[in-house]
């Protein structure tokens, strides 16, 4: 029995040790769980709001050497083609998600009147950065090059996401409309500037450094897990060129017309606040959607998926509001881009 008890105690000090020390896996797959089941619920919750008249293309293979590249269009009956392509790319905390998880909500967004596209890549640990940008990037130069044959608008991009995704969809964004930036993240522009027409933010984390992994409880280890995961290191600062995952001192002028918004008990909602103050220091057109403290009921991240509350329909009241108005906008002649 001595034995057994020692052997037991052994075995739990190896399970911390790995877990704290040696390898960010058994950490993801908590992630994982906690986050497909949110998923699951909150996707579950919008099939009452499906519109009926959005159809799917589904599995399009936007880079056939990579096996995770896989994109889906949804379209609306007679679709205007001179409105933005709604390109979306999923959160999930850089770990998790898939592009099924936000299916819905888009479905809805696209029966507003928006061929909107949704994008799929390699989470982390299995890709680390900046792979993820790299996949959007190619996804987004693959509807480019082939809009016509896909009955979607080449001319004019929206990046959009949620969490994670709305720090992709901004660092791409920011690659697009920054050369300086795009060559020190190592990931060349998709499209010309000319075609970015804006970004679309949701309840994103933009600033590794202001997430405090040294604090205690779930969030220190649940900031631990991604930044680990997704820098390849357990210390983000020990590796070349993830400084610039950090958006705020890359921003130019150049930055899109930007939507963003978070809610209010929402714990990375601080960092799209700050983000909204960077660009409208850079002089870029933001409208933002932010929530007083005491705004009731709380808004938790990802509120805006949540249809059946004011707010998630008042987000994306504004959000269609806001696309419509970048439609207005008279459309800049097709650039050819080299080396593409």
């Amino acid at each position: 029995m001595k034995k057994f008890f020692l052997g037991l105690v052994a075995f739990i000090a190896l399970a911390a040790v790995t877990v704290l020390y040696i390898t960010p896996w058994p950490s993801v797959w908590v992630v994982r769980a906690i986050f497909d089941s949110g998923a699951k619920s909150a996707s579950d919750a919008l099939v009452k709001h499906l519109p009926d008249n959005v159809t799917a293309q589904k599995g399009i293979q936007y880079d056939a050497k990579d096996a995770d590249a896989f994109l889906d269009i949804y379209r609306p009956a007679n679709a205007d083609l001179t409105k933005p392509t709604v390109v979306w790319i999923h959160g999930g905390g850089f770990v998790s998600g898939r592009r099924s998880d936000i299916e819905n909500y888009l479905k809805v967004l696209a029966g507003r009147g928006f061929v909107v596209v949704n994008v799929d890549y390699t989470i982390a640990p299995t890709a680390t950065y900046p792979t993820p940008v790299r996949q959007f990037g190619r996804a987004v130069a693959y509807l480019d090059q082939n809009a016509e044959k896909l009955g979607i608008n080449g001319d004019a991009f929206v990046f959009a996401g949620d969490s994670a995704g709305a720090q992709l969809a901004a660092q791409l964004a920011n690659i697009v409309t920054a050369p300086d930036y795009a060559q020190k993240v190592g990931v060349k522009a998709p499209i010309a500037a000319a075609e970015m027409k804006g970004a679309l933010l949701y309840c994103g984390v933009y600033d590794a450094a202001a997430l405090d992994a040294g604090q205690g409880g779930v969030i220190g280890w649940f900031v631990r897990t991604v930044t680990w995961s997704y820098s390849g290191k357990r210390d983000w600062r020990d590796v070349p060129g993830f400084e610039t995952f950090s958006l705020g001192n890359y921003l130019t002028p150049a930055f899109p017309p930007t939507f963003i918004s978070a809610g209010n008990a929402d714990p990375l909602g601080p960092q799209s606040v700050v983000l909204d103050r960077q660009l409208r220091a850079q002089g870029v057109k933001v409208t933002s959607l932010f929530y007083p403290k005491d705004y009731v009921p709380p808004l938790s991240h990802e509120y805006q998926f949540n249809l059946d509350i004011e707010a998630g329909n008042k987000a994306l009241e504004q959000s269609v509001e806001w696309l419509s108005a970048l439609s207005s906008q008279q459309a800049a002649p097709k650039p050819t881009l080299p080396n593409r």
